[in-house]
């Protein structure tokens, strides 16, 4: 994955991809999951749910996720913006 110019659509559509998949959400694709849905507050996604994801996006692009950073990372377009710095 480093190296290549990675754009945060493709980011946004492979995080959907994992949270559709892990958490088995019906009704949705990933291209229609809403990127700005608060996974939280609005999907009920729970704090091991999140550190499941994180650990999948992890090894998926090479990048630590630091747990401290958990709490902002409450969309899918809020956690493709922190994948992309990293890759930078």
């Amino acid at each position: 994955m480093k190296g290549n110019k990675i754009e945060i659509a493709d980011i946004e559509l492979r995080i959907a991809e994992i949270i559709i998949d892990e958490l088995k959400i019906e009704d949705v694709t990933p291209q229609t999951f809403d990127v700005n849905l608060d996974l939280v507050d609005e999907l009920g996604i729970d704090s091991m749910d999140l550190a499941t994801v994180a650990l999948m996006l992890q090894d998926e692009y090479d990048i630590e996720i630091d747990e401290s950073d958990y709490p902002e990372l409450t969309s899918i377009h809020l956690i493709a913006e922190y994948i992309k710095e990293r890759l930078q």
